[in-house]
This record gives C-alpha cells, sequence and structure tokens, in this order.
C-alpha cells in the first residue's frame, strides 16, 4: 500500500479538512518513529494516514474504527496495516503487540493537543512551538479538553519514551508538514523571537 493509494481513500471517506489535517499529523509522526527505529517508513506514514479514515461513516466508539475494517480489507490494505487501526482505539480490544501499532497509538491523540496549542500562539505556527508551551498547556483540563490525556501518556509509556521528549519530537514532524496542516504561521521570516 502507497502513499498515493492511502490518500485515495481518505478521500473517498473523508470530506472535513480539518480531520485530513489530523490525519496527515499522525501519518508524520508515524514518519518521523519509523525513521528513529529504523522502520519501513512508508507503511508506518500509511498507517497514521488511514487510522481514522472511517470516523465521518462511522462515528461512533461501536462502529469507528471496526465498522472500517471491512472497507480497508476491500481496498486491499494489507492486515499488518489493518490490524494497527483497530489497535489504536482502546476500545476495539485489539491489544497493541508490534512498535507500530505503539507508535500510532502513541501519535494519534498528541498531535491533537499539539494543534490546539499551536493555535492559540501568536505565531498560530508550529516553526516556534516548543514542548514546554504543551506543558504549560496540559494541566488546564478545559484546554483541549477532547485531547484525551491519559491515554496520551499511556501511548508514551507504551512507545517506551518520556511524555515530553515524545511531545517535542511530534512537533519536529509536524512541523514538516506544516503548510499542509495550516499551522506554518503568516511569515515565518518576521517571526523568529523564540
Amino acid at each position: 500500500m502507497n502513499r498515493e493509494k492511502a490518500l485515495a481513500i481518505v478521500h473517498k471517506y473523508i470530506e472535513n479538512p480539518n480531520l485530513i489535517r489530523h490525519m496527515l499529523a499522525v501519518e508524520a509522526a508515524m514518519g518521523f518513529y519509523a525513521r528513529k527505529y529504523g522502520e519501513d517508513e512508508e507503511k508506518w506514514a500509511v498507517t497514521g494516514l488511514l487510522h481514522d479514515f472511517d470516523w465521518e461513516i462511522h462515528p461512533t466508539m461501536d462502529e469507528h474504527p471496526v465498522a472500517g475494517e471491512p472497507i480497508l480489507r476491500q481496498h486491499g490494505v494489507p492486515e499488518e496495516i489493518i490490524r494497527a487501526v483497530l489497535s489504536h482505539a482502546n476500545h476495539t480490544g485489539v491489544e497493541r503487540e508490534s512498535l507500530m501499532e505503539r507508535a500510532l497509538f502513541a501519535c494519534d491523540e498528541i498531535t491533537g493537543l499539539i494543534t490546539a496549542v499551536a493555535l492559540v500562539r501568536p505565531s498560530r505556527a508550529l516553526y516556534d512551538l516548543k514542548a514546554k508551551s504543551v506543558k504549560k498547556k496540559w494541566k488546564d483540563k478545559s484546554f483541549a479538553a477532547g485531547a484525551n490525556r491519559e491515554e496520551i501518556e499511556q501511548g508514551a509509556a507504551e512507545l517506551g519514551i518520556d511524555l515530553w521528549e515524545h511531545v517535542s519530537n511530534v512537533i519536529k514532524a509536524m512541523e514538516t508538514v506544516s503548510d499542509s496542516l495550516g499551522l506554518s504561521g503568516p511569515d515565518k521570516s518576521n517571526n523568529n523571537e523564540e
């Protein structure tokens, strides 16, 4: 499964641009970790890109991502990727066994929190965002309330990485696709203070 085919699946089932941005952010984070661990970058990135492909057609915990499993199979998605997609949600009961599965779980929720923090900064960008800014917002449970902090902590622990190192890694990964995420800021050249 290559990126072009995976992106076609995403565009077939997803219309919401914010959801697509989330999937692109997870794709970038998964690519980062594949490189870090010497794994297959395209396979990991495609897994990140596809993980929420069925959210608009199956927007409940009862359905997502389990009801999407046969659709992925119809599109010829490899079983290893399908299993990872199923394991990224605790409620499916599919245990995370592989490093790729643990990375997907670790990268999912954190991208939303990072995006939220970037959007409230003066730059509205990732290029000047540091983990310490995310840490400041972490304790405010009303900020980005949809970002499940317990799952974020669990994901870093399962991946065997310090939470704030993980946040820093994901920020770096997301920055590589900041234009696609709408998080490159108004003009980088004028905002180099931090």
